[in-house]
């Protein structure tokens, strides 16, 4: 049996809305240490909670980046929720500090399922500059495709706001956390239950992320082209005011089915040649045909040469 934990807080949202930044602050507290990209905990479940086999579960985070670089062990005797908890528990031990958090992107809403009495920490970002990043990433083509992972957050988020306590959630804009980091994080502290750190902002000292530039938040605005900013708007327009962001007073523009076919498939060439750029069309043909034809032996070297080509060009963030 793995031993219990206090009810960890994890930190969701977009990923390229700040929630790297905001987990490095708070990584940096005395008291509190943070798993970065917690997906692996969830990714297997099914919508209805449903939990993994545990062998191909096993089988699955042998060639998963993340958690290989977390350096976690895998106790082959404990049940699913016993397992993934137990990953936090390494976490806490391996920097013995006494509060847990973890990110997570993807698929957060069940994150109830385990863990019914967590807290959650929503980030959110304005997704004119979420889908220029994702762009940048190489994660998407052109800034219609680059949103689609600020509109899979925001919607379950919508989902899931309703179904935690008051008190359990809080809600963070990434401007206020850059424009005002010290008020935003003793407003995460407070939620957390510690005292506000000034160390919290010595992770420029172990990273290679530097203080906040509050000139950077508003950089869409010139590095994006006005049609850009119209295919932004005019796909989450209406969701991007809700959340406060204004909008940018062009004129809006609607696409036809074809408009939003070239752009996807756009977007879908433009990752095949990034793919190939990073990983070489050797590994990424036999990542391709070793993931069709089933096999997992033989598609375990294809992945596990990609992960150390990606491990290689990240930045230090841990």
């Amino acid at each position: 049996m793995a031993p219990s934990l206090p009810s960890p807080i994890f930190l969701v949202g977009s990923e390229r809305s700040g929630t790297t930044l905001l987990r490095l602050m708070l990584n940096a507290h005395p008291v509190v240490t943070w798993l970065n990209e917690f997906e692996y905990a969830v990714t297997m479940m099914t919508d209805e909670g449903d939990y993994p086999n545990l062998s191909d579960y096993y089988a699955w985070l042998d060639t998963h980046r993340i958690f290989r670089m977390s350096k976690m062990t895998i106790d082959r005797s404990l049940t699913y929720p016993e397992l993934v908890n137990s990953f936090l528990q390494q976490r806490m031990d391996t920097f013995n500090k006494p509060i847990i958090g973890a990110t997570v992107h993807h698929h957060f809403d069940r994150l109830l399922k385990i863990w019914p009495d967590a807290k959650f920490i929503h980030v959110v970002r304005d997704p004119r500059a979420v889908s220029r990043s994702c762009v940048v990433k190489g994660w998407a083509g052109n800034v219609w495709v680059g949103l689609n992972r600020w509109i899979e957050a925001e919607n379950i988020w919508d989902r899931l706001a309703p179904r935690i306590a008051t008190e359990n959630k809080l809600e963070l804009r990434y401007s206020d956390l850059v424009e005002s980091n010290h008020a935003v994080l003793t407003k995460a502290c407070d939620f957390i239950g510690v005292a506000y750190s000034e160390k919290m902002l010595e992770y420029v000292h172990t990273t290679d992320y530097g203080l906040p530039d509050p000139n950077l938040v508003q950089s869409w605005k010139h590095k994006l082209t006005k049609r850009e900013i119209q295919l932004v708007e005019a796909r989450v327009g209406r969701k991007m005011v809700e959340r406060g962001f204004s909008r940018s007073g062009y004129a809006p523009i609607q696409l036809s089915l074809l408009d939003k076919f070239y752009l996807k498939a756009q977007s879908w060439a433009a990752g095949i040649v990034f793919r190939i750029q990073r990983y070489g069309i050797g590994l990424v043909i036999g990542d391709f045909v070793t993931r069709k034809l089933g096999s997992r032996r033989l598609n375990r070297s294809f992945k596990l040469k990609m992960n150390q080509i990606q491990l290689s060009q990240l930045k230090k963030s841990w």
